[in-house]
């Protein structure tokens, strides 16, 4: 039998009928654990990354404590487990922080805005993605000197950005939701009554940096021509071909097990798409450094090259692991972490790479781990978070905080999230309140790792 649907106002009879369990007021609270160790969560994350890449990770963590909390979305998520839930369950980024959104190329060629990171990615209470995204913005308004007032303001900016579109994404039809997302010049378009003149033009200097951000830009980049062959540059230990990695016996491995990851993985794309990537061939493989709090997790670049030779293709393939929310909020439904990745961006995002996919395969080692594919580069471009002025910052959390609405409307219940949230400012005042008690204690953290690789629990390599 079809189970029965719910009404529109049942479903907005079950949002209000939440705050009886979780008041709006609630998600003000934080309070550590006792015998809370954020170092040793981080450390338990060792194990199953490579180890010499490891000290790079905690290097950058201690760059300052925004990006200690860029790394830290284990910590956070055993934090968030403690406070109230509203089991209020939608599609969760899981580490939506202010830098993993940015701008990227749709399928059309239009420049898009949306969450672009989804490694932790997991249906979870949807207030755990609000509150790392408002944290984000408190702690990185603090590193970059703003005011308390100014800090607050643009997380009360984000957090009414993301109420109030879900309250019009609730009186959408389902379609409508589904095809909306933000058009980055439209959007610039739309700062000339908020910025002045001299800021809008900057911002479109950069956005029109970013659409020159491909594979040929990234060729003339990360490679060059040796003995007539183009060939990926080493720059250890943040870029390394696999030949300069292993032995030659290992690299051939290496080589092969990535063939059959890109054999595997056509089997996941669009049947046009695998049409255009049999096209291309492989060039080389080089293992690349990236991100923050992925680093030590295996990453590879893969350079592929058309028929001719003068079409290059860079590829990503990154490693997917247990998502760090795993232990909170239960298993995800799909046993290959790859999977679990691209179906989660997959249902957040208003527009995915077209080569996005997912495989798993066995390394050289002899260690099945799974993997997801994208492209390296197509119009990726992020706002340099250390540049905002505070009046941009808050221009910017408007931003995320409509985009992340759009996403959890896509994934969740919608009218129910609508309907818990009101049209009042209590929830909006609560996770700013939240915000400042948790950046106080993630400046706590920054200085534990600190002291950790001071007395030798932790290693740290700068610079890198």
């Amino acid at each position: 039998m079809t189970e029965k649907r719910l009404t529109r106002e049942e479903r907005k009879a079950q949002g209000k009928a939440a705050r009886t369990r979780v008041p709006l007021e609630a998600h003000g609270e934080f309070a550590p654990a006792p015998g809370r160790d954020p170092v040793g969560l981080l450390l338990s994350q060792a194990p199953s990354r490579v180890s010499e890449l490891v000290p790079i990770r905690h290097g950058r963590m201690l760059v300052s404590p925004f990006t200690y909390y860029r790394g830290a979305a284990l910590p956070m998520a055993a934090d968030l487990a403690a406070t109230p839930s509203t089991d209020v369950r939608v599609q969760l980024c899981g580490d939506a922080h202010l830098s993993n959104f940015g701008a990227f190329a749709a399928p059309d060629r239009r420049l898009v805005f949306d969450v672009n990171d989804f490694d932790e990615t997991l249906p979870g209470p949807f207030e755990w993605d609000v509150k790392r995204l408002a944290a984000s913005l408190t702690i990185a308004g603090r590193d970059n000197d703003f005011t308390t007032e100014q800090c607050r303001a643009g997380v009360l900016a984000a957090v009414k950005a993301y109420r109030t579109a879900l309250r019009e994404f609730a009186h959408m039809p389902m379609l409508g939701v589904w095809y909306a997302r933000l058009d980055i010049d439209d959007a610039v378009r739309g700062l000339s009554s908020q910025l002045d003149a001299k800021r809008v033009r900057k911002t479109e200097k950069m956005l029109a940096k970013a659409r020159t951000r491909d594979s040929m830009s990234a060729l003339s980049k990360l490679t060059t021509v040796v003995g007539g062959q183009r060939r990926i540059i080493s720059d250890p230990p943040l870029i390394v071909p696999v030949e300069e990695l292993f032995s030659d016996m290992e690299a051939d491995a290496l080589a092969t097990m990535i063939n059959t990851l890109l054999g595997k993985y056509l089997g996941t794309l669009q049947s046009d798409r695998r049409h255009l990537l049999r096209q291309f061939d492989l060039v080389q493989v080089a293992r690349k450094v990236v991100g923050v709090g992925s680093v030590g997790t295996r990453a590879w670049i893969l350079l592929l090259e058309a028929g001719d030779g003068t079409e290059p293709l860079f590829l990503q393939a990154k490693e997917a692991q247990i998502s760090v929310l795993a232990d909170y909020c239960g298993a995800s439904e799909y046993d290959d972490q790859g999977q679990r990745v691209v179906a989660g961006q997959h249902l957040m995002q208003a527009a995915s790479d077209i080569f996005l996919g997912w495989q798993r395969t066995t390394g050289p080692d002899g260690i099945e781990r799974d993997f997801y594919v994208r492209q390296l580069r197509d119009w990726k471009f992020s706002i340099p978070i250390e540049q905002l002025l505070p009046q941009g910052m808050a221009v910017y959390a408007g931003w995320c905080g409509w985009t992340l609405a759009r996403a959890h409307a896509r994934s969740g219940d919608r009218i129910a999230l609508a309907g818990y949230l009101g049209k009042s400012e209590t929830f909006d005042n609560a996770i700013a309140d939240f915000s400042e008690t948790y950046a106080d204690q993630n400046e706590r953290d920054f200085a534990a790792l600190a002291a950790a690789v001071s007395d030798g629990r932790a290693e740290a390599q700068s610079g890198l």
